[in-house]
């Protein structure tokens, strides 16, 4: 398909799925990845061994530019770190077994903005949609540029529109084994607080994302990945008002709920 009618002069992007057991979920992914009208691209399906249907289910979907890597891995960062080694991209981005692409023309979306090669990477927006009716909005993460400060306020961009150009992974680092839940936060904090690339912010949806992902199936693990955020910040030396810090995030979260995409 893509591989062959790639043009050489548009970025190559590396898109990186990650998944295990998702045979309810990972055809609508396929779905929405090999009808992108933007062709140069190569996509990783790293998996964590699944004993459901989820190969059988990639394997009646092939792709010539589609690989799959299975086998036992460390959790979902660990696989994501296995996608990015393998990676050929001068672009990476990660599209989950419980998301789609809001639009065939994303990844296309991801390339133009990236054209200028003074930008390190690019996000956009994502719409959170019901587990059983993915026509049903539920909180839509409208995001915005990015502001030194903002993680310490309980920001941070939706990694799954997260796009990020290899040479800053090449100079800055992969997922960060140590937080369980937060790694992507962290990550994305790493580059953009710490490290300070340049981004440029899409002001559209890109995704689409199923409730009940690892970080938000229950209030417990929201808990824990918020404090690991904290502690992440702590260990990058910010100072942060731990007050301010959850009433920002809150004041986000029902934000999130209350917007409606236009």
């Amino acid at each position: 398909m893509a591989a062959d009618t790639a043009d050489p002069r548009t970025p190559r992007i590396s898109l990186i799925t990650v998944c295990w057991n998702a045979e309810q979920t990972i055809a609508d992914t396929l779905r929405s990845i090999d009808t992108q009208t933007y062709s140069n691209f190569e996509h990783i399906i790293i998996d964590g061994g699944s004993s459901d249907s989820t190969l059988a289910i990639i394997a009646s979907a092939p792709a010539q530019n589609r690989r799959v890597l299975s086998g036992r891995d460390g959790g979902i960062y660990d696989a994501m770190n296995k996608g990015i080694g393998l990676a050929s991209g001068d672009i990476i981005g990660f599209l989950n077994a419980d998301d789609t692409f809001e639009s065939s023309d994303a990844l296309e979306t991801v390339a133009a903005a990236l054209e200028d090669e003074a930008y390190d990477g690019c996000y956009g927006d994502l719409i959170y949609v019901s587990n059983q009716n993915t026509d049903r909005k539920v909180r839509y993460w409208k995001s915005r540029a990015f502001e030194p400060g903002s993680f310490g306020r309980g920001w941070c961009p939706p990694h799954p529109t997260f796009y990020i150009r290899r040479r800053v992974y090449d100079r800055f680092g992969t997922f960060d084994l140590r937080y369980r839940l937060a790694a992507d936060v962290e990550l994305m904090m790493r580059f953009l607080e710490v490290a300070r690339i340049r981004t440029i912010y899409i002001p559209r949806v890109l995704v689409r994302m199923r409730l009940g992902g690892a970080t938000n199936k229950n209030v417990q693990n929201i808990s824990r990945q918020n404090k690991e955020v904290l502690r992440a910040l702590a260990d990058h030396g910010f100072k942060v008002s731990i007050p301010v810090f959850w009433a920002s995030k809150l004041a986000n979260r029902l934000g999130q709920f209350l917007t409606r995409n236009r």
